[in-house]
C-alpha cells in the first residue's frame, strides 16, 4: 500500500480485492478471505479492511454472511461487442430483458478544438451536446457524453429523448446507417457524476471509450466518451 499516494488506503484495498475478484481469485472458495488475513496481506488494522470491503458491498460485489465472512456476489457481466457496426442495443439487448435510455440533458455549444478535429469542423463550428444514461434491467450500465454536428443534426436531441436510441435518432435526421471508425479505451476511478448516475461508490473502477462513428460515405457525425461499470461490463472486439 502506497501511504504517500493521496488516495486512501481504504480505497487502495478495495481496488485490489474488486480486481481480484474480476480475476477469478477467489473463485474456488465464493469467498473474500478473512479480515484478519486481509489486514496482514496489506499490512493495516481491521477498521481500514472493514472500510473497503463496506464499499464492495455498496457496490454490489460482496456481500456479508452471518457467521461465514464475506461472500462474493456472483453476478454476470453485460457483454458489449464493440467492432465496425457497434450499436448499444443490438450489442446487449439479447442478455437484458429491459433496456432504458435516459436523456439527462442537452445543449447547443461551440464545437472546442478537439471536437473540430474529430468532427471535422470549421472553427466557430457548433455541436449539440448530449449526455445520457443507459440501464438494462434496471441497473446503469453506461453514462455518455456525445457531440454532433449542430447544423446537420437539429433535433436530434428530441429524436433520442424520443427513442431511447442514437441509432433511431440519427435515422430520423436521414443517416440510415453508420460505421464505428475508432474506439479508444482506458479505465479510471469513478468521477462523482459516475457516483451518482452509475450507482457506484468512490474509487470503483470505470472503462472509458472515446469513440468516432462516420457515415457510409466516411464523413464524422458523433463522436462520444462513454463511461461503463467495470464489474457489470466487459468488452469483446470484433473485426
Amino acid at each position: 500500500m502506497q501511504r504517500q499516494k493521496g488516495v486512501a488506503l481504504w480505497r487502495q484495498i478495495s481496488d485490489r480485492i474488486r480486481a481480484n475478484i474480476l480475476a477469478g481469485l477467489y473463485d474456488g472458495t465464493g469467498m473474500v478471505p478473512a479480515e484478519t488475513a486481509l489486514a496482514q496481506e496489506f499490512g493495516v488494522n481491521r477498521h481500514t479492511v472493514r472500510a473497503a470491503l463496506a464499499a464492495l458491498q455498496q457496490e454490489g460485489i460482496v456481500r456479508a454472511a452471518q457467521g461465514r465472512g464475506t461472500m462474493i456476489t456472483q453476478r454476470d457481466k453485460f457483454d458489449f461487442p464493440i467492432g465496425r457496426r457497434t450499436r448499444f442495443t443490438e450489442g446487449i439487448g439479447e442478455q437484458a430483458r429491459d433496456l432504458k435510455a435516459i436523456l439527462l440533458s442537452s445543449s447547443r455549444e461551440v464545437a472546442t478544438s478537439e471536437l473540430i478535429g474529430r468532427l471535422q469542423l470549421a472553427q466557430g463550428d457548433e455541436v449539440l451536446r448530449l449526455d445520457g444514461v443507459r440501464k438494462a434491467d434496471g441497473r446503469a450500465v453506461s453514462r455518455s457524453t456525445m457531440w454532433f454536428p449542430a447544423e446537420r443534426f437539429a433535433g436530434i436531441d428530441k429524436a433520442f429523448a424520443e427513442t431511447g436510441s442514437i441509432t433511431r435518432a440519427l435515422s430520423a435526421c436521414g443517416v440510415d446507417d453508420y460505421l464505428r471508425d475508432v474506439t479508444e479505451i482506458s479505465a479510471v476511478h469513478a468521477e462523482p457524476d459516475d457516483v451518482a448516475h452509475l450507482e457506484l461508490t468512490p474509487g470503483a473502477i470505470v472503462l472509458v471509450t472515446r469513440a468516432l462513428n462516420t457515415d457510409a460515405q466516411g464523413r464524422p457525425i458523433q463522436f462520444a466518451v462513454t463511461r461503463f461499470p467495470a464489474d457489470r461490463v466487459q468488452f469483446t472486439i470484433r473485426n
